[in-house]
């Protein structure tokens, strides 16, 4: 059986320092995705429907992973990567204390041997097993965010906006602007960790400014 170590082979995208931001291009990677807003009031914890993509993610990731490592000919066993997260809202400022509804697009990276067919082989088997509404809502998408910086917040997500602010700054000094949507890439589960050691890469798409 061929097993592939993700999380190592892409150590240099998944696992930034934390005491500094680093300027990284990312090349184009396959992703289960899905699409959801976040509307004024509501939170992670408390959203039905994000709570059923997240579900829905998982599920598709893990049914992936086992009929890869089950099937008779080329069984491939592989980690299955973290939960990752884009930002925005409509008028396209980037404030966490925005009032706006937060729109997001939820997504988990897959090995690039995955083909379209194996995904919708393992949908199908999935919303018979355990159906859930938001299985109708994923993708499976080929993404590439380019350059970009990042660095690793650890601690509570409350936290993050000092955090951001610290990329901000090294973005305005080293002649950069922002670009695209605000990524956030969960390495701890919030339900089990001390939020106080909660690890969550931020990342943001740059471009030289005019």
């Amino acid at each position: 059986m061929g097993i592939i170590d993700l999380r190592k082979e892409l150590r240099n995208l998944y696992s930034p320092p934390s005491k500094s931001v680093v300027v990284i291009d990312i090349p184009a990677f396959n992703f289960v995705m899905i699409d959801g807003t976040m509307l004024t009031g509501q939170t992670p914890e408390n959203s039905s429907d994000f709570q059923q993509a997240i579900g829905a993610l998982y599920g598709a990731s893990y049914t992936i992973k086992f009929q890869t490592k089950l099937r008779p000919e080329n069984p491939v066993n592989y980690s299955v990567m973290a939960l990752e997260g884009l930002w925005w809202v409509d008028s396209g400022k980037f404030d966490f204390q925005s009032t706006e509804p937060w729109h997001y697009t939820l997504m988990m990276l897959q090995p690039d041997f995955i083909s379209p067919q194996m995904y919708q082989e393992a949908i199908q088997q999935l919303q018979k097993k355990r159906p859930n509404p938001a299985l109708e809502r994923l993708r499976y998408e080929r993404f590439q965010e380019g350059l970009c910086v990042q660095t690793m917040h650890i601690g509570p997500y409350a936290d993050e906006p000092a955090t951001i602010q610290k990329m901000q700054d090294f973005i305005q000094q080293h002649g950069y602007r922002l670009r695209g949507r605000h990524h956030e890439i969960y390495l701890g589960d919030p339900r089990k960790a001390n939020p106080e050691k909660l690890k969550t890469v931020l990342r943001h798409p740059i471009e030289q400014a005019a």
